[in-house]
């Protein structure tokens, strides 16, 4: 196997707790939309965000919605709650993380910080964590085409940080979706951590090489093998 020279890794619920923010936000973001606070449409819509996390968000509220304005108004919505909840100081990170991307970084190994959320509020998390300069690289699906479970946020990594092939990258995320944009990538390590959303049958379903407890053995894999 070639030696891994960048590790991708999730944001919320990998390297960042979630804490049910997601599902905070999004419970503003279905009022925004329209959607009945209770009853059979209202359960659909919250399992959809719950199978699809580690999508972008905006694609997921087009998906519910099936209308571009009440998506436009769920996506604003859900951003400003959240960015609310991280001025709140409600976001930290998963212990052990910095030094985990730390300990990648110093064993050679290229970093890229990738999400499903909007360029402003993935900024807007780094600076609450004091991670503005922690990762080699910071991407949201704005900068990459498309999110997940799409391979552009890996590959656009992989591109900007020029490494010379998709066998060296390695994939962490909490959600079957980042493992499949993992797989479809081309990397030849897409691990799930399980400290987020989904659990180990759906990360392994979804095609995961390895399933490890946290982002901090994830680090351990990469450096000890």
């Amino acid at each position: 196997m070639s030696p891994i020279t960048l590790a991708v890794l999730d944001m919320a619920g990998t390297t960042v707790a979630d804490d049910g923010l997601v599902l905070r936000a999004f419970a503003a973001a279905a009022e925004a939309g329209g959607l009945p606070a209770q009853g059979t449409e209202a359960d659909a819509a919250r399992q959809y965000v719950l199978d699809t996390m580690g999508q972008s968000k905006i694609v997921v509220f087009r998906a519910i919605f099936g209308d571009e304005s009440r998506a436009q108004a769920a996506n604003a919505a859900f951003e400003t709650t959240y960015d609310s909840l991280i001025d709140q100081g409600l976001a930290e990170p998963i212990p052990g993380a910095e030094k985990a991307i730390t300990t990648l970084r110093e064993a050679g190994i290229k970093v890229a910080l990738t999400t499903g959320f909007s360029r402003s509020t993935q900024d807007k998390l780094l600076v609450a964590l004091g991670w503005e300069s922690l990762a080699d690289l910071t991407l949201s699906p704005a900068e990459a085409g498309r999110g997940r479970p799409y391979p552009d946020l890996v590959l656009t990594a992989l591109l900007k940080l020029s490494i010379d092939d998709v066998h060296q990258i390695a994939v962490l995320g909490d959600t079957s979706n980042d493992v499949l944009s993992g797989i479809r990538s081309g990397a030849s390590i897409v691990a799930g951590t399980l400290t987020g959303a989904h659990d180990e049958r759906q990360l392994r379903e979804a095609g995961a090489t390895h399933i490890v407890p946290s982002v901090t053995e994830f680090a351990e894999l990469l450096t000890h093998s």
